[in-house]
């Protein structure tokens, strides 16, 4: 059976960096598992690698059709944006294993949709005062920063990702991302590992580099 290997971690945590080599990586031969956003794309984004960027209409469309898996609403500064995953095709986990990326709550939402032996959690964690830098950095190549965005986003991840919900949602393995090269090589053979049945699911938590 399939897998569908999901990339989780706080903002500027690097995890966005990290899915796009994984994704690269043609000898583990994952694919794509992309979800839906109504936020404006970015600068150096692109529809269909991070996100598909849609409107609300597209969002009732699967509401109505039952193919709506889970869907966040978040009040911006900007006005309230929605990110949700849909069953729109995508996935065929007979056949294939896929890579994707979200919050802990839409882990926990695909977890109820296609079961733990499907879902497995690849959350990244770094030093909060580390990410904060990283953050501004990032921003401050936008074209229109958004500072005060940021800083939403930053104080919501205190609360989306506590250690309380990361218990809940059996989390028990960290991949501590202070050397970018080297965290990918841990995941990446964590991946091979389960993908071959050698991993096992440790129920203590693990620290990774």
């Amino acid at each position: 059976m399939g897998k569908i290997f999901y990339i989780m971690g706080k903002s500027s945590s690097g995890k966005d960096s990290i899915y796009r080599q994984l994704e690269a990586d043609q000898e583990l031969g994952l694919r794509r598992l992309v979800i839906y956003t109504t936020r404006p794309i970015r600068d150096g984004e692109e529809n269909g690698r991070e996100y598909f960027f849609v409107d609300e209409n597209k969002l009732k469309e699967f509401r109505r059709n039952g193919k709506l898996i889970e869907a966040r609403t978040y009040q911006t500064v900007y006005g309230p944006w929605t990110y949700f995953t849909a069953d729109d095709g995508q996935v065929s986990v007979g056949n294939d294993s896929y890579l994707g990326i979200g919050t802990l709550e839409s882990f926990v939402k695909l977890r109820e949709y296609y079961g733990d032996d499907v879902m497995r959690p690849v959350y990244i964690e770094v030093e909060d005062g580390e990410r904060l830098l990283r953050a501004i950095a990032r921003e401050r190549q936008q074209k229109t920063p958004q500072y005060e965005e940021m800083c939403r986003r930053f104080l919501a991840d205190a609360a989306d990702f506590s250690e309380e919900k990361l218990t809940e949602a059996g989390i028990t393995r960290r991949f501590i991302n202070k050397d970018m090269e080297g965290t990918i090589r841990e995941i990446t053979e964590y991946i091979r590992r389960d993908m071959s049945g050698m991993e096992k699911q440790d129920k203590r938590i693990s620290i990774w580099r």
